[in-house]
């Protein structure tokens, strides 16, 4: 059956009323996005490369992730680059494996979960220059832009677990991420010590 076909006389309709194919079912599994935005009063290169080095993502982890890296990650991030590293999700390890997608230094870069707690975790970092306030004239900084597109695993279940905690769970991972950030780079020249 064919999108927009409707449903075939005298074949039963079980949970898909219309028998869409599971790639048509957006609202039966549908990712979720989430984007943030912050910005910190340092070069956009000097911001970019606090980012490329893998060793950072453990300062800006709440301290209950405990992370640990189970392989050592290479002293800078680059195309085709693999990390293994376990965290805690409610006291529980989780690993996970990320392959760094693109990297266009010192604009973006894109993670992607090749194995982990997700059934999709995809992350693009957007590296923008300009001051804290639209149009304003203050002294120029940079804008960190996060879009995570992800999904749960367990199909319906999943879709109730995000409604219930894990969509605030990510969003307090984040604003925690954005609060060190916020310490870590307060100054261009505080933000090479980290």
């Amino acid at each position: 059956m064919f999108r927009g076909e409707g449903p075939r006389p005298g074949r039963p309709c079980g949970f898909d009323a219309c028998g869409t194919a599971a790639y048509d079912s957006a609202a039966r599994m549908a990712d979720h996005v989430l984007e943030s935005r912050v910005w910190l009063p340092c070069p956009r290169p000097q911001v970019f490369e606090f980012f490329a080095d893998p060793r950072h993502l453990a300062l800006v982890q709440p301290p209950s992730a405990q992370l640990a890296w189970l392989a050592p990650p290479a002293a800078r991030l680059e195309a085709g680059a693999v990390l293994d590293f376990a965290v805690r999700v409610l006291g529980l390890p989780v690993r996970w494996r990320v392959m760094i997608r693109e990297f266009d230094p010192p604009y973006r870069f894109v993670d992607a979960q090749l194995r982990g707690p997700f059934a999709r975790w995809e992350h693009r970092h957007r590296f923008l220059e300009g001051p804290e306030r639209e149009g304003g004239t203050g002294p120029a900084g940079t804008w960190v832009e996060d879009r995570v597109t992800y999904r749960l695993p367990a199909g319906p279940l999943g879709v109730v677990a995000h409604a219930l905690f894990a969509r605030r769970r990510i969003v307090r991972l984040f604003a925690h991420r954005q609060s060190r950030l916020r310490e870590l780079l307060s100054s261009p020249l505080t933000s090479g010590s980290a």
